[in-house]
């Protein structure tokens, strides 16, 4: 009994506020907003004669860094150039075209590359997954283990001891590749983003690449790249398995 009294004057001790408490919510409701401008407070009271402080530091740092990682994503593919472009309108890239490209950068750490090439796109592509890309190269056989194999197979290994820029900077031939994706989307006068796919012919264009390479080894040939190229403009189908 006397140990209960105790436990029971100890938690009685812990002032909770009222402001803190987390009013009911339909499960049903959209997820309200990133607090970002949220001030730092502190929340004390004892226990066992002992002061506890909880803080609840500024969350702007965390949408901050979101923010720049967005833009560092977007700045990293190119834009098309004033001499390509006579409205002077530029295209933008499908929010699954941006994925793949971060996911890309990503690969090209993982194994240690000093650059992210075709073949790290091409793998970036697999990653985002859920591009009709993405979905056509898996329903012809070709998955990311088997473009991480053959990528290896082709480039070998990096020295275990070096580590990968954060952004690693394209090749000449991934950089190629990305400017044929908004060639063919300026030349096509379509309305609408640079999709996965104009990214993924955009490799496959490059003959003499890591991609175009291990993209042929694997099964992918022009008659694929032909009938791909009938929906270029489509970034995504449900019903495609």
């Amino acid at each position: 009994m006397a140990s209960t009294s105790i436990t029971l004057s100890a938690l009685s001790a812990l002032s909770i506020s009222p402001s803190t408490s987390q009013p009911h919510r339909n499960p049903s409701a959209s997820s309200p907003s990133l607090p970002c401008n949220l001030p730092p407070y502190n929340l004390s009271t004892t226990f066992m004669g002992k002061k506890l402080s909880i803080r609840i530091s500024n969350l702007n740092h965390l949408a901050s860094k979101h923010r720049t990682a967005v833009a560092t994503v977007l700045f990293s593919l190119p834009t098309a150039k004033p001499d390509r472009n006579s409205n002077g309108k530029s295209p933008k890239w499908s929010a699954r075209a941006i994925k793949s490209f971060a996911m890309a950068e990503l690969e090209a750490r993982k194994l240690k590359y000093p650059n992210t090439g075709t073949e790290a796109l091409l793998m970036g592509i697999l990653v985002e997954g859920t591009s009709l890309a993405a979905k056509f190269l898996r329903a012809n056989g070709i998955t990311l283990f088997k473009v991480r194999d053959e990528t290896v197979n082709l480039l070998g290994k990096s020295d275990l001891y070096f580590f990968s820029p954060e952004h690693p900077p394209l090749t000449e031939p991934a950089q190629r590749a990305l400017d044929w994706a908004v060639d063919q989307k300026l030349k096509s006068g379509e309305n609408g983003e640079i999709t996965v796919t104009h990214l993924l012919l955009g490799i496959w264009s490059e003959k003499e690449s890591a991609g175009h390479k291990i993209l042929a080894s694997l099964g992918f040939d022009d008659e694929k790249a032909k009938e791909l190229s009938k929906s270029m403009d489509t970034d995504y189908v449900s019903s495609f398995k």
